[in-house]
């Protein structure tokens, strides 16, 4: 195995047999040499610097009922609320006196923040803060609203595909949602010019190996500049709340994979695998990421973003946790960069 892992840090490709004797390979010493390999390559590529994105979660309030979620529409017990612009505006300026060069607006697909209104706050984050980059996180849109976004100043956007394929799509979303619409914004977002990311839930309700190797297909195919995936977690207000979380392990062999494919991506460790475990954030920096996304949210409405249960917040997951962040990092060998840390190929 460790010829082929190799082979795909040359190659940048494997043979979907290959891709699946990695994922369910058990043997410690072969995933420690993929791991190796991986950060080798992102040392490679960014030296130990980590990119910080300030994380701001605009609204809780979302037309969807995805199965999985917890801010789903039909889930009364949340606390909704909806960020105005004057407390967005806030959360960007406490970030960038705090040295974030990215702000990542994430939020439910709420149409009461219409695009009118987004083109508006986006406009003014870009007026006041030119140096800055804009991440967008809002769902599925038309493409005319997206070249909306686009031309208000946004540069990037997250949109992960959750499944490529159909009929596992459908077990996890309500039938007006398609595999092949949410596909379609993906190119669309390319086309129009946003860097853009895709990714997947690991180990979510009636996923087989055999979704994953569609998803490395989809994704090697989509060729996207960032790559957002974490371990499923189950909450509790959601038909999926008795449903086992996803494996830390294969999360972090897929970032191991991502890295030997794209080694300039965009590769969060995400806030999902630092929620599953203490380490695991810095397990995933370990494995070839190379982005942390601190919540710049206000500290009042962070807990009613709940799409799975005990989601991190808090501490190192915190843009006032810069210092214990940079504390954790320096364990490992590595430190913040405050730069905007855009894709370059």
């Amino acid at each position: 195995m460790k010829t082929w892992i190799d082979s795909l840090r040359r190659e940048h490709h494997l043979p979907r047999e290959i891709y699946h004797q990695l994922l369910t390979c058990q043997d410690a010493d072969t995933i420690a040499y993929l791991h190796h390999q991986a950060r080798e390559v992102a040392l490679n590529q960014f030296g130990n610097k980590i990119y910080i994105r300030g994380l701001i979660e605009i609204s809780n309030c979302c037309r969807n009922d995805c199965y999985y979620c917890g801010i789903r529409k039909s889930n009364i017990n949340v606390t909704r609320y909806r960020l105005s612009k004057e407390q967005i505006l806030d959360c960007c300026r406490e970030g960038y006196e705090l040295g974030f060069k990215t702000f990542v607006m994430q939020g439910g697909e709420d149409r009461a923040q219409s695009v009118d209104w987004l083109v508006d706050v986006i406009s003014e984050i870009r007026r006041l803060y030119q140096d800055c980059a804009i991440t967008l996180s809002l769902g599925e849109m038309q493409r005319n609203d997206y070249e909306r976004l686009y031309q208000a100043g946004a540069n990037r956007y997250l949109l992960r595909h959750e499944t490529y394929d159909e009929e596992h799509y459908a077990k996890l979303h309500p039938g007006e949602m398609t595999a092949n619409y949410r596909q379609q914004c993906l190119r669309w977002l390319k086309e129009i010019g946003f860097q853009t990311g895709t990714g997947i839930m690991v180990g979510s309700p009636f996923q087989t190996i055999d979704n994953i190797l569609d998803d490395i297909q989809f994704i090697e195919e989509l060729q996207p500049q960032m790559i957002g995936l974490g371990p499923f977690i189950p909450h509790h207000d959601t038909p999926f709340a008795q449903h086992q979380a996803g494996s830390i392990e294969t999360t972090l062999k897929l970032l191991s994979i991502f890295r030997l494919m794209f080694p300039s991506i965009l590769l969060p460790s995400t806030t999902a695998l630092a929620s599953l475990g203490l380490d695991g954030r810095l397990r995933g920096i370990l494995a070839g990421a190379n982005v942390v996304m601190p919540n710049l949210s206000p500290k009042d409405t962070r807990k009613n973003y709940e799409l799975y249960n005990n989601k991190a917040s808090l501490g190192a997951e915190a843009a006032e946790g810069l210092k214990l962040l940079n504390q954790q990092l320096s364990t490992i060998g590595y430190e913040i960069s405050m730069e905007r840390g855009d894709y370059k190929k």
